[in-house]
């Protein structure tokens, strides 16, 4: 017995001396050698603080901005949303790194690097922060390599265009359902302050459960609360370092995370099963996104004749919760955004309307129409430009790689700021921090240049396969909309864009609503 305990003892104490090691490489020796490689090539950098880097700071900058809202005719909006790297810049050059707690991030500004990272996607790989982050939503836009490459396989037949154009009955059944709310808010005065931003998150959550699964908003609400309370958990874990292991204690966070995506997956599940059940009945599959995935998996597996070859269930819930979560976040915020920018930008509203009345007076828009939607498309695209969805895009190096001049090491960081890429004077003119939707009169290739200077969806091979999805939906919105009301911003409107996941008013959007 002596001896066994003896042994054990010694285990442990070999366990225990390789996860200190793990450790403290981890938090101090590892750190310490990328800051000295990176600074020994040129970039300039705060200097890492033990386990944190730059979080804390990057935690009180946002806190403050968040605390005083903006000037109201403004649209430099940087300085609010993304404090801590404006700051870091104006300090240390546009080539320099911040920390991301034990991680060195390269801030990469140049259009050619940026393609670069982007087009190499082999190289470059999304980032894992913090394994609790995955509980959030994986799928096709978290995946790397050949697991990438067939999950983008078997989605894309669901977001061709053909297929999305049987998708407008419910966008706009969608957008009846919110129009309506305002009119009963209207009523006969025809004239009503309205916070339209829960409004459009209702609408897009609405049309992407019609789209995703047929179903309606009242049956997929469940799952937006727990979504979005999974965000929150989300942004809190971002900001907060990661030790290896802590995701295994049972904290308190810990344990709703896990519960949130059990609920979820068994919502989704069920869901899932019913339709497959009915496939296999004989049913034909559903030209919503739910029915052509669970189609062309069948297809792919069958081509093979391997279901190695297509996804799991649980894999193909994860890219349903991918629908729910992109979908209802990506639309809702271009629009709020836009019904802002028209609101404060008349002369841009009233032409928008004439557009819309010119090609579908006041009938229901149809998909030919959306297609030549000039004026609009150039207000979305210069929405998008001035307040993107996400702020920034973030990779990491697989190995050792040159970038430019840079030689980096494995595992670093590599911050691609879309926000301040969109807003640069170099790159946009003067004008750059100002509404001005004529620069993609002549579309998005001549307004940058054939560069990669406009990215909202990202780029290369990896570009968001929703892109057209929330365009057409975005699109056809904004005409019913311009068809029934004039708007303008209410006085109790305050402009304090913020970050939360995407770029959000913190106050909401109310308007006034002028009946047409």
């Amino acid at each position: 017995m002596e001896m066994v305990f003896g042994m054990a003892a010694v285990s442990f104490a070999v366990v225990f001396m390789v996860y200190l090691w793990t450790v403290v490489n981890w938090a101090w020796f590892r750190p310490r050698k990328l800051e000295k490689c990176l600074r020994q090539q040129g970039l300039k950098g705060n200097k890492y603080n033990f386990v944190f880097g730059d979080l804390k700071q990057l935690s009180k900058s946002n806190k403050e901005a968040m605390s005083k809202p903006m000037n109201l005719s403004s649209d430099d909006i940087s300085p609010r949303v993304i404090p801590f790297y404006v700051d870091a810049i104006q300090r240390n050059g546009e080539n320099s790194f911040v920390w991301h707690g034990t991680n060195p991030m390269v801030l990469i500004k140049e259009p050619e690097l940026i393609k670069e990272v982007l087009t190499k996607y082999t190289v470059y790989h999304k980032p894992t922060y913090n394994p609790l982050t995955k509980l959030l939503v994986q799928g096709v836009a978290t995946y790397e390599e050949e697991k990438w490459s067939k999950h983008r396989r078997i989605i894309n037949p669901a977001f061709h265009m053909e297929k999305l154009k049987h998708m407008v009955p419910a966008f706009y059944m969608s957008c009846i359902e919110m129009l309506g709310e305002w009119e009963k808010k209207v009523g006969e005065q025809g004239l009503a302050e309205v916070d339209v931003w829960p409004h459009l998150q209702h609408l897009s959550g609405d049309a992407i459960s019609r789209t995703a699964f047929g179903s309606n908003y009242e049956e997929g609400r469940k799952i937006f609360e727990l979504q979005k309370e999974q965000i929150q958990h989300r942004v809190q874990v971002l900001e907060s370092i990661y030790i290896p292991g802590l995701r295994f204690l049972p904290t308190r966070k810990n344990r709703r995370m896990k519960e949130i995506v059990k609920q979820v997956h068994a919502s989704i599940r069920c869901i899932i099963d019913k339709r497959v059940k009915a496939m296999k009945a004989g049913e034909g599959s559903k030209d919503d996104l739910l029915g052509i995935l669970l189609e062309s998996n069948f297809k792919e597996i069958e081509k093979h004749g391997n279901s190695d070859f297509g996804m799991t269930t649980g894999e193909v819930i994860e890219e349903c919760k991918l629908f729910y979560f992109a979908g209802q976040e990506t639309t809702s915020v271009l629009l709020v955004w836009t019904i802002i920018l028209l609101s404060r930008h008349q002369e841009w509203q009233t032409r928008a309307r004439e557009e819309v009345f010119r090609l579908f007076g006041k009938d229901k828009p149809d998909i030919n129409g959306l297609n030549h939607m000039k004026i609009v498309t150039m207000i979305l695209n210069e929405s998008f430009r001035l307040y993107p969805p996400s702020i920034s895009m973030t990779r990491q190096t697989k190995h050792e790689t040159r970038l430019g001049d840079l030689m980096l090491p494995p595992e670093v960081l590599i911050l691609m700021p879309m926000m301040l890429i969109h807003h640069d004077e170099k790159i946009w003119g003067e004008d750059a921090k100002e509404f001005k939707p004529e620069r993609f009169s002549e579309g998005v290739s001549r307004a940058t240049e054939g560069q990669l200077t406009f990215f909202p969806f990202g780029g290369g091979p990896r570009i968001c396969v929703g892109l057209n999805f929330a365009m057409i939906e975005a699109k056809l919105v904004m005409a019913m909309i311009l068809q029934r009301y004039s708007f303008e911003l209410s006085p109790s409107y305050t402009h304090a864009p913020t970050a939360v996941i995407t770029v959000q008013p913190q106050y909401g959007a109310p308007l006034l609503l002028h009946k047409l």
